[in-house]
């Protein structure tokens, strides 16, 4: 017996906060969009569903409560988003679906696929190129978001690797993107460019990025001012952590300036684990970082960190919020020892040195730029 209900689902453990919803209009839409496909072919529902995207668990707990879908395959980059989907799909005692990689696997000769549209088109690139490579020919791809996240160039991507690309009427200031006819001789093409990478001589450094991680191949400006003072770290630091690594360069970098340290990468994105995966391997240090998947800090111990490297974020998905840092900056405090350092760089407008001193110790500036602050906090 289930209990599901939309208004009980929840964000946790991402941000929850009273202007920040588990399940939006672009969610509902997708159902609907799922609903009406069903209806003309009650064959779709005894398959396989694919969704891609899935922010909290709304698309696949929806499909398999309200729309009697048997086999969901899930792919979610944000490990907050599968823990998210797992905790309301207890609450719900609803089950039914699998969580996968981004792999040929999670496609494989599907015929109905549901997307939220991510707001990456590299990201949009691969996954509709992956979907068109390995579904079923007559597969039916449903995507949608919300119209200000929105681009003409989404509709462009899609027609890449499908015939036929149908914007829907808005709904609720949401709109989907309706694909059929997969061009499976260009997906492949498509998923043969990523991933992609560039040499930085003035680093000796490689970058290798999937799609969908920040900044992919460039050079972040924050993680620059970061670079740039990285020598000021404290030399005896033994155990660092690059917390939320994206491409890895700070990772690489640390763990070249600091030769005796064991480095831990992580990050929630899969995209990005892959991506600094790939860096840490592209320049030959497979055997000095160690890169995980985790949400916030989790797996890490108590007091077991020396030095933590942060470029925070300032949004939570799609959603720019004041607190989102502050649950991240608690895990940052909780894994330090005591007089173990944070390092942040953050845009100056933010202001984080009063929150730092509250919640990991006594911080200071080391350098302020017209954009950017690093702050160094001490464990007290």
């Amino acid at each position: 017996m289930t209990n599901f209900s939309f208004d009980g689902l929840r964000r946790w453990p991402d941000l929850e906060a009273p202007d920040l919803v588990a399940v939006d209009a672009a969610d509902r839409l997708i159902l609907s969009e799922l609903e009406h496909e069903v209806r003309a072919d009650s064959s779709l529902r005894d398959g396989t569903l694919v969704v891609i995207g899935d922010n909290f668990g709304a698309i696949t707990l929806g499909a398999i409560a309200e729309l009697g879908f048997q086999e969901v395959r899930v792919h979610q980059d944000a490990r907050s988003a599968e823990l998210a989907l797992a905790h309301n799909a207890a609450d719900s005692g609803l089950t039914g679906f699998t969580n996968h990689e981004l792999r040929p696997e999670l496609v494989s000769g599907a015929r109905i696929v549901a997307m939220r549209l991510p707001r990456s088109l590299d990201q949009l690139d691969h996954w509709s190129a992956l979907v068109a490579a390995h579904c079923a020919d007559d597969v039916i791809v449903i995507a949608a978001g919300r119209i200000k996240h929105m681009t003409l160039g989404m509709n462009e991507v899609m027609k890449r690797y499908f015939s036929s690309v149908i914007a829907s009427l808005a709904v609720q200031k949401s709109r989907a993107l309706r694909a059929r006819g997969p061009l499976v001789e260009a997906a492949h093409e498509g998923l043969d460019a990523w991933p992609k990478s560039k040499r930085y001589d003035m680093l000796d450094m490689t970058i290798v990025a999937h799609p969908g991680v920040f900044a992919g191949t460039n050079l972040d400006i924050g993680t620059r001012e970061l670079l740039a003072v990285l020598d000021q770290t404290s030399a005896s630091a033994t155990r660092i952590i690059d917390f939320g690594c994206g491409s890895g360069v700070l990772a690489v970098s640390i763990a070249r300036l600091r030769p005796r340290a064991t480095v831990i990468a992580s990050d929630q994105s899969e995209a990005a684990v892959l991506s600094t995966r790939a860096t840490v391997e592209a320049n030959n240090l497979t055997d000095r970082v160690l890169v995980v998947r985790d949400d916030a800090l989790h797996s890490q111990p108590d007091s077991s960190a020396d030095l933590i490297l942060f470029n925070p974020p300032f949004h939570s998905g799609a959603a720019v919020h004041s607190d989102t840092s502050i649950r991240l900056f608690e895990d940052a405090a909780r894994v330090l020892s005591s007089g173990g350092e944070l390092w942040v760089v953050a845009n100056r407008h933010l202001k984080y040195g009063p929150i730092l001193e509250r919640l990991v110790g006594p911080t200071r500036d080391v350098i302020r730029t017209p954009k950017f602050t690093v702050s160094a906090s001490t464990r007290h």
